[in-house]
């Protein structure tokens, strides 16, 4: 998706940062067999990036949070800047300008394009960027409860002051309160504040003034429908004139358990789509290459796997295959929260830690399809980079490489914990980490733990079992982009993407030292200092960095895969049906 930066992680706090990548099949229909040549349409491109249905226009809120979510809404929403496909900022001339004026203090200058508009006309200007940062101030809540239930919580304190401005006017400066070196892509544009200050009986005027002002109680009905009021029922769009977009597409109709089309902006300032309508189906990823040979989709992004693989390749001259390394990486993660079973018990992780065939894991599921895969060691470089090495040689000493049963038991066995049921979730049916859940159990049962695969359909959903906190360790992807800081929303004490509660002062302040410095030197002590903080507290073991693996029909032009968490769907505006 495109992550706006959320600040930090996209999940980064809120920038272009890391996603949830819930990247696991659950069953869903595999379309209806119209494919990209729909009646009537000259332009219908088809793609299916996952079997979940749609959550919510605001895709900015813990629950709603998603690279699957993102994929629809970040075509409908523009920010200052986008990530390119291997990482870099790439500025939104359409939308406005941006200028860093002054280092110390940090003040940065933007400025919204003249003809900028939402898609019912209504202007975008300063009173949609104090929007955007009034739903990243922590600051502004009732009873130490934050207002807004923003999947990103620090601009509120990054940037006290807030967009300076004159509320319908096109231009506003912010000034940071220490250095930022992720400035660039921190989110300034996201919804419309004329239909949120609507909603909660104010004026836009009085929004701005009350957000502004820090008047939470005059705030409460605006935030109760930001927070709430865009969520919906499968098949069951809102109404257009609450949801005016920014970007290229708008909300065409949905289907539930089918598909969701995306239609031109109209009013769009930019470029226009060179597609007629852009159809996500939610189809099943198992039946993508199905569904692609039939012609019922265009372009999959398909769990990478051999088969998979092999059936592409078995398509021929009929399909373009999109392989690349990629900023999405698997890990399995403790649940901190008190009462749970490894919360206190560090001995009890090394133990889960010593059993876990990561390198059996990369050789049966990776490498057959990136030959190169190996071992990840760390959380917040991958090893196509540069400095990979460097980190891991500073943080990590390979206790954990080969698989130590014999180790592990002597731990189960002093900790009295033999037979412990430990509760292995995540967002099922996903072959590949139900393999990987199989192969966990057959080593840790061997230990002495009793692993449970606890996959389930519910499990990022709103209310599911990861909210509730029913597992003892979560299997997952972080989806990440090359934002600086987007570690600090997942491992710093109280952030937003810190799911399990996990809390280290030290970690806390390596963080807190790296997010204010724009030297470079500064970010890699600190990146090794975390790392090796993470590695002896043992917040979780990452496994690897998922192989790219997306495909598209041979007559559909500028599709091309990308490393960031935006997905193969990050330029589809562009895409179109050779003629």
């Amino acid at each position: 998706m495109r992550l706006k930066r959320i600040s930090k992680a996209v999940a980064a706090g809120a920038i272009l940062g890391l996603a949830l990548s819930a990247c696991a099949p659950e069953g869903a229909s595999n379309g209806d067999g119209n494919g990209g040549g729909d009646s009537g349409v000259s332009q219908s491109i088809s793609v299916s990036v996952g079997p979940n249905e749609f959550i919510s226009y605001n895709g900015f809120t813990p629950e709603s949070y998603s690279t699957y979510n993102s994929s629809i809404v970040d075509r409908t929403q523009a920010g200052f800047a986008s990530f390119g496909t291997e990482g870099e900022i790439i500025p939104n001339e359409d939308l406005g300008s941006y200028e860093l004026v002054s280092e110390d203090p940090m003040v940065v200058e933007y400025t919204i394009s003249d003809d900028a508009v939402w898609s019912d006309g209504t202007p975008i200007t300063v009173a949609d960027a104090v929007l955007a940062w009034a739903v990243q101030n922590p600051n502004l809540a009732v009873d130490d409860e934050a207002l807004f239930n923003s999947v990103s919580a620090d601009l509120g304190d990054e940037v006290p002051e807030g967009p300076q401005g004159d509320p319908s006017g096109k231009s506003f400066t912010v000034e940071f309160a220490a250095p930022n070196p992720d400035w660039e892509i921190q989110t300034w544009m996201l919804h419309p504040a004329h239909v949120v200050a609507e909603q909660g009986g104010l004026t836009t005027e009085e929004f701005v003034q009350a957000a502004r002002d820090g008047d939470a109680d005059a705030l409460a009905d605006a935030a109760e429908f930001w927070n709430t009021g865009w969520h919906t029922d499968p098949g069951m769009l809102p109404d257009e004139a609450q949801v005016p977009v920014s970007g290229p597409y708008k909300f065409g109709s949905w289907e539930a358990g089918q598909s969701l089309t995306l239609v031109p902006n109209e009013n769009y300032y930019g470029e226009p789509a060179q597609n007629d309508e852009l159809v996500f189906r939610f189809v099943d990823q198992g039946a993508m290459v199905q569904a692609l040979d039939n012609a019922d989709l265009d372009v999959i992004a398909p769990q990478p796997t051999v088969d998979t693989l092999s059936q592409l390749e078995g398509l021929g001259d009929a399909v373009t295959i999109h392989q690349r390394d990629t900023m999405t990486w698997e890990h399995l993660d403790f649940n901190f929260v008190d009462g749970a079973l490894f919360a206190d018990n560090l001995e009890l992780r090394k133990a889960f830690a010593m059993c876990v065939p990561r390198q059996q894991i990369v050789e049966n599921l990776i490498q057959p399809i990136n030959p190169e895969a190996q071992v990840l060691n760390a959380r917040e470089v991958f090893p196509f980079q540069e400095n990979y090495e460097e980190v891991v040689s500073a943080s990590y000493d390979g206790q954990y490489d080969e698989v130590d049963i014999e180790g592990a038991k002597e731990i189960i066995a002093a900790e009295g914990a033999e037979g412990t049921e430990v509760r292995i979730g995540y967002s099922a049916p996903n072959p590949r980490r139900a393999d990987q859940v199989a192969m966990i159990k057959s080593s840790c049962d061997e230990a002495g733990f009793e692993i449970t695969d606890a996959g389930n359909a519910d499990f990022f959903q709103p209310g599911g079992t990861q909210e509730r906190g029913d597992y003892e360790v979560a299997l997952f992807a972080w989806a990440g982009s090359g934002q600086i800081t987007s570690g600090e929303n997942i491992y710093a004490t109280g952030k937003p993407q810190n799911y399990g509660e996990y809390s280290n002062p030290e970690v806390d302040e390596a963080w807190s030292n790296l997010a204010t410095s724009l030297d470079e030197s500064v970010h890699m002590e600190e990146t090794k200092n975390i790392e090796k903080l993470l590695w002896d507290d043992l917040f979780g073991i990452p496994v690897f960095a998922h192989p790219g693996l997306d495909a598209s029909a041979a007559d559909i032009e500028n599709v091309e895969g990308t490393a960031t968490q935006d997905g193969i769907v990050w330029n589809a505006e562009t895409w179109h049906r050779a003629e």
